[in-house]
């Protein structure tokens, strides 16, 4: 069967519904219908970088007012208590462990992923997201934080690395006439998940809670059968180009670049390379020093500033009121939302501009302009200037998020796109890595420090800030290393030729459109494009409101 006919409606006898062979696209097919399929996906999935609204409501899940505390309460004994609250450290290893998942579920599952396509991936995510967010809801019900554990932290970050890579290889392949731009496509939904979700969150919270009930599992399981329709409507959405595709009228250009590769290195060979590992080290130092933040944004941005957030900067977040801790509790949803505006225009911006400065060069600026602001952030807070305390942090986490977008861009620069997708889910360790390593040096440092007595205030975060700077003074240095790859490394144009043949019956046609030019905003785009911008306006406007309390 031939690229051409393939792309003329043939299917091969047998294609699940599921099936790659099910899901290459036909002639007139529209490729900017696939963009907001991804995000259908990414918005759900990225509400991992919100759970950080749960953690306090959950640390008083019995006291319900208050925190029902146990002196000699032990990591092992939090996970089975049921007369003591969890402390908020004991609950930000979901935090972790959705992204030590997920990096490990994407190196993983990389490859397979390759072979039966997008779809298939799509709906597994769903199902493993949704079921581990309905598992957690029973933990909250028992009070077992091992079940949450499990449940969120272990089935739902299963879900998120197969969802956070369904779509990357897909945008690439859609759009090789630009490839950062694509990539940021492919996964900025996932830095504004936390936009739409926190926000939901806390208004469903609110709307749960009783004298009985802080609201936490009955939110856990609206929104996941919120997400579980739009994650299984993202998965049927996806389509892949006929092998060979090109964009109407587009040829590829010469290098301008000497970083930029035109071969392609096998999947087997690519973690063999220093380059990969440097690369490696990048990723992981670049999000060690934000994922920490994000995972804490909510309570750091209340113990920091407390009762200033409403009018009353003398009060300390200790003397604060049941009534007013759930105001500023409010303020810092939308904080959390704020960041997630950031992260995901970060992660469109940075990527669009690395296809005009070079991948390279974006990490520079990541790392350069972040040890500036970690390093003044003890200062903002120390004189309590709010708007640029939230507008540092703002740009450092559309840095953050802009280093996502550009890795899968900078690693088919290096390697080349043959294997972008497996390669890329590989290089995903470093985000579990990193999902240990920042959250548990932000945590437990603020621990230690509530142990040695430190109120909660500027005080609690200021050592931590000049410990992420120097993780991102390590990640300048692991970049400047970073070379174009020797000639040894790449496939042969014979060995390109045979696993294409191999991979797939209908990479033996020629090259072309096949009736798929470069498409438009028509009807069905418009549509595709308004389910998800609708929910992501409502939560650009629930967040800028929320920034207008914040600075009110």
């Amino acid at each position: 069967m031939t690229a051409a006919d393939t792309s003329s409606g043939g299917i091969p006898a047998g294609a699940g519904l599921l099936d790659r062979e099910r899901i290459i696209a036909k002639p007139g097919f529209n490729r900017w219908l696939v963009p907001p399929a991804a995000l259908a996906i990414h918005l759900c999935i990225g509400m991992a970088y919100g759970f950080s609204v749960f953690w306090l409501p959950l640390s008083k899940s019995l006291g319900i007012t208050a925190s029902t505390a146990c002196p000699d309460l032990t990591l092992v004994s939090a996970l089975f208590t049921t007369t003591c609250d969890w402390r908020v450290a004991d609950l930000g290893w979901i935090y972790t462990l959705f992204f030590v998942l997920l990096g490990s579920s994407a190196a993983m599952w990389g490859g397979w992923l390759e072979r039966v396509g997008p779809r298939k991936a799509g709906v597994v995510s769903a199902c493993c997201w949704c079921g581990g967010i309905i598992i957690a809801a029973f933990g909250v019900i028992s009070h077992q934080l091992w079940i949450m554990w499990i449940g969120a932290g272990v089935v739902g970050g299963i879900g998120l690395g197969l969802g956070y890579i369904s779509p990357v290889s897909t945008l690439i392949k859609w759009f090789p006439d630009r490839r950062g731009m694509a990539t940021g496509m492919a996964i900025m939904g996932f830095g504004g998940g936390a936009m739409i979700g926190a926000p939901l969150a806390n208004l469903l919270m609110n709307s749960f809670r009783t004298d009985t009930s802080v609201g936490v599992w009955q939110t856990f399981l609206v929104m996941a059968a919120i997400y579980f329709v739009f994650m299984i409507g993202g998965a049927f959405g996806y389509r892949i180009p006929p092998a060979g595709w090109r964009p109407e009228g587009w040829t590829p250009p010469a290098a301008k670049s000497t970083m930029i590769t035109t071969k392609h290195v096998h999947l087997r060979d690519a973690h063999k390379t220093k380059q990969f590992w440097l690369i490696w080290a990048v990723l992981c130092l670049n999000v060690s020093a934000g994922i920490g933040v994000i995972g804490m944004a909510s309570p750091m941005l209340q113990e920091i500033f407390a009762g200033s957030l409403i009018g009353l900067p003398d009060i300390g977040f200790a003397q604060l009121n049941a009534g007013q801790k759930a105001s500023i509790a409010t303020i810092a949803a939308g904080f959390a939302g704020l960041l997630s505006l950031f992260n995901i225009g970060g992660r469109f911006f940075w990527a669009s501009l690395s296809d005009k400065i070079g991948r390279k060069n974006t990490y520079y600026t990541f790392f350069i302009l972040g040890i500036v602001l970690y390093a003044a952030a003890p200062t903002l807070a120390d004189i309590g200037n709010k708007a640029l305390f939230v507008l540092a942090f703002g740009i450092i986490l559309s840095m953050y998020g802009g280093g996502f977008a550009t890795i899968p861009a900078y690693l088919a620069d290096i390697f080349g796109t043959q294997f972008v997708g497996a390669i890329h889910g590989r290089l995903l360790t470093a985000w579990a890595t990193a999902g240990i390593v920042g959250p548990v040096v932000v945590n437990y440092i603020r621990e230690a420090q509530i142990a040695a007595g430190v109120a909660p205030g500027p005080a609690l975060y200021t050592g931590t800030m000049y410990i992420l700077a120097c993780m991102l003074a390590l990640g300048l240095i692991a970049n400047a290393f970073v070379r174009p790859l020797s000639d040894k490394w790449f496939m042969s144009d014979d060995e390109v030729a045979a696993f294409q043949a191999r991979s797939a019956a209908v990479n033996a046609g020629p090259t072309g459109s096949f009736g798929i030019g470069t498409g438009g905003l028509d009807v069905k785009a418009a549509l595709a494009w308004a389910v998800v911008g609708i929910p992501l306006l409502w939560g650009v406007w629930v967040t800028l409101k929320a920034t207008l309390a914040l600075f009110g």
